[in-house]
């Protein structure tokens, strides 16, 4: 393989990534702190200009690719409670004792903006750059100046807000495109993923690579793109009325079809991994998905590069073409290997045809369907106002917003004693910076911080000694500070090694600005020695006042439970709608959301767990099975969604409804919400891993081919599977909810299955 050929998927990579939303914006973000610091240097001075660009850093952290609506009320916050933070560290600037009795509990009050989750942590991040920005200027000669700086700072945050919102108003065209890129590339990549399974088990020596951690894989997987997947929503859907806006929210429509196909494919499969005889044929699919991966790729590139995509080939026939044995029925006892291989490449083929939908859409040669969008987008779209809700209900011992606060306090408390009677005390703001940037609210998540701050500040200070050992002027200085700010800003989610390069690079140059007559370098060990004390305060003190990941896995668990079981009655209703516009679609297409969201939010607590000391881990083993009987049912559902919806007209209603009825009332039963005042029904610890109970229908039924005849045999399979699926699950809660690891839960939030 020559050098040029190996390099080419990096190089796609990096090209996809320097195209991303993320990099558009750190450009945008870095642009208004050019325009604005060097605007307020030309008109007034340096310093004023150093306070002005204090004002940007502190209001862009909320500045991210955002809908249109609310990117105000995002804005605000920080720039608004930033100033009088800034304005008390000036005038207690001489006076450490009163400046700790200010830091304490303003940092208190900053991280419980936490509450508010994502929308949360970039204010909580503004109000400490505040702060620890304000410690790095001399002290003020007096009031007079130090109200000078505030309004320096006032004027470039207010400047700020201004141009991100007009910015974020002139982007939002190409901020849809590139979300609805990256939400392609994940769709392609969870693609590839699944068609890694496609493979005999004696295939290869190193199937068993895919085999144990395949259901986690993908778990993970689908746990990130249901995450991205509300962010492309957010922007996507939002007011779909010209003709280029409903095509990509067309396309996102699409992509949400060809998930519950991916998923779906999962039916079956380790069935047929069990039989070698088959290998041909699934090595024949995993070709055609892989295929299928590399067309969604394409598109995604062709929308990132602004070109009018190519047309994708379809496939259909080539998974028809694909045989079944039908000399393995009796053997196998029930559908045959052969039977279930082509009721596999038919799942494949309605994936292929979504595939072929989505080309079209994104060339313009179909108008999307968007009935249900165009009526309630705002139902799809997370909310923009700011509620008091998340705030009022903070005041629990074990809320983990409150705990974390208590916790980021009284590290920033020992940071800054710690700073104060160190011998170079005048950087004292680096130990607090560190703290805030490190932890976090999760172990997991503050050691990975941790070490990637600690070799980000290691490489960052070293470009700031060479930089300032140049004795750079203002422009110099300003050059330098924005191309920081670009990869500060742009990385911090993609990657955030080089955002903490970038970063320290920006906080150093910015405090060598705002200390007016300091020397033109500084001590690269007295930095280095900071940086490591503020990481070792911040992992010590995550093991204070903790919220273990088992504290709310309950809830998490209550929450999934009841999303399947409103999915599943929803999706079982299917077959009574008649149109896209009616309210059960919309209903469901909601529930169906919700039932990924709530799995996605499990699985990521599960993974978190496993950061922390075994002695705290919640019972893992059943939360894996809960995990994956909750992923199996989806995509049992979403087989019965397909037919239901897709090939109603080969369905025999006489023979489907009951069995439809009875399977909704069966799943009910086990994992819906029990009535009040019902009782508690005693259910042996292994009685659901049996058989499950009697089938939906008559009798045994011969399964026809998927591809050309009635399938109303394959959906009553579907529903016998589903309905004891929802039976494991009501043990593995019951399992999770009685494990000793786990926290009592108050008796009014114990769920039917518990």
């Amino acid at each position: 393989m020559s050098l040029s050929t190996a390099g080419r998927p990096q190089v796609r990579k990096s090209l996809r990534t320097a195209l991303s939303h993320d990099v558009t914006n750190g450009l945008s973000v870095a642009l208004g702190l050019l325009l604005i610091s060097g605007g307020v240097h030309l008109w007034l001075d340096a310093a004023a200009a150093a306070s002005a660009a204090t004002g940007v850093i502190v209001a862009s952290p909320p500045d991210r690719a955002a809908p249109r609506r609310g990117k105000l009320r995002q804005l605000l916050p920080a720039a608004l409670l930033s100033l009088p933070l800034f304005f008390a560290v000036q005038m207690l600037h001489t006076m450490p004792g009163r400046l700790g009795l200010l830091l304490v509990p303003a940092s208190f009050l900053a991280f419980l903006a936490m509450a508010w989750g994502k929308r949360g942590i970039p204010i909580a991040i503004a109000l400490m750059l505040a702060m620890v920005f304000s410690m790095a200027t001399r002290p003020p000669s007096g009031l007079g100046e130090a109200l000078a700086r505030t309004g320096h700072m006032a004027l470039g945050s207010a400047l700020y807000v201004v141009y991100a919102t007009l910015m974020n108003l002139v982007l939002n065209a190409r901020y849809r495109t590139q979300y609805m890129a990256d939400l392609l590339l994940s769709m392609a990549g969870l693609m590839r993923a699944q068609a890694r399974q496609f493979r005999a088990r004696d295939e290869s020596s190193d199937v068993r690579e895919v085999d144990a951690p395949a259901l986690g894989a993908m778990l993970r997987a689908q746990a990130a793109l249901a995450d991205q997947l509300q962010s492309t929503r957010d922007l996507v859907f939002e007011s779909p009325r010209t003709p280029y806006r409903q095509r990509l929210a067309g396309m996102l429509m699409t992509v949400l079809e060809m998930r519950d196909h991916l998923l779906a494919s999962e039916l079956d499969l380790e069935t047929l991994r069990s039989h070698p005889r088959h290998g041909a044929q699934l090595a024949a699919m995993r070709s055609v998905l892989e295929a299928m991966a590399g067309d969604v790729e394409a598109l995604a590139d062709a929308l990132l590069q602004m070109r009018r995509p190519a047309t994708i080939a379809d496939r259909r026939q080539q998974l028809a073409a694909i045989p079944a044995d039908a000399d393995e029925t009796a053997a196998f006892g029930g559908p045959s290997p052969g039977q279930l291989a082509r009721g596999l490449a038919n799942r494949l083929a309605h994936l292929n045809d979504e595939t072929v939908r989505l080309a079209r859409l994104a060339r313009g040669e179909e108008a999307p369907d968007l009935a249900v969008v165009r009526a309630h987008w705002q139902v799809f779209v997370s909310p923009t106002e700011w509620s008091i809700r998340p705030f009022l209900a903070l005041w629990r011992w074990d809320a983990p917003p409150l705990r974390h606060a208590i916790r980021a306090a009284l590290a920033l408390a020992t940071g800054y004693v710690i700073a104060v009677l160190m011998p170079w005390g005048s950087h004292d703001y680096w130990i607090l910076l560190t703290i805030v940037v490190v932890l976090r609210g999760s172990l997991a998540q503050t050691l990975e911080r941790r070490n990637q701050r600690v070799a980000g500040t290691l490489v960052g200070s070293l470009f700031a000694v060479a930089l300032l050992a140049t004795h750079p002027g203002p422009v110099e200085l300003l050059l330098a500070m924005t191309a920081a700010q670009a990869f500060a800003h742009g990385f911090a989610v993609r990657k955030y090694t080089l955002t903490a390069v970038a970063a320290t690079v920006l906080g150093l140059v910015q405090a060598h600005q705002l200390y007016a007559g300091a020397a033109p370098t500084f001590a690269l060990g007295e930095r280095i020695a900071d940086t490591l004390i503020g990481a070792a305060l911040a992992w010590a003190f995550c093991y204070v006042l903790p919220s273990w990941e088992r504290t709310q896995i309950p809830a998490l668990v209550r929450r999934t439970v009841a999303a399947q079981a409103r999915h599943a009655r929803l999706s079982l209703s299917l077959g009574q709608l008649h149109a896209l516009e009616t309210a059960p679609e919309l209903e469901w297409r909601l529930a169906r959301r919700e039932a990924f969201d709530a799995l996605s939010a499990l699985v990521q607590a599960t993974q978190r767990s496993l950061s922390e000391p075994r002695a705290v881990q919640p019972p893992l083993e059943p939360l894996e099975r809960l995990q994956a009987h909750s992923y199996q049912l989806l995509a049992q559902l979403s087989s019965v969604k397909s037919m239901l919806v897709l090939r109603h007209d080969r369905l025999t209603p006489s023979q489907v409804q009951g069995p439809l009825e009875r399977a909704a009332r069966r799943i009910d039963e086990a994992i819906g919400p029990r009535p009040a005042g019902a009782p508690e029904r005693a259910e042996p610890a292994d009685a659901p891993d049996a058989a499950p109970a009697a089938s939906l229908s008559s009798g045994p039924v011969p399964l026809p081919d998927p591809f050309d005849q009635d399938i109303s045999p394959w959906l009553l399979r579907r529903l016998d599977l589903a309905a004891g699926i929802a039976m494991q699950i009501k043990a593995d809660v019951a399992q999770i909810l009685r494990d000793p690891a786990m926290l009592p839960a108050g008796p009014s939030q114990q769920p039917r299955s518990a």
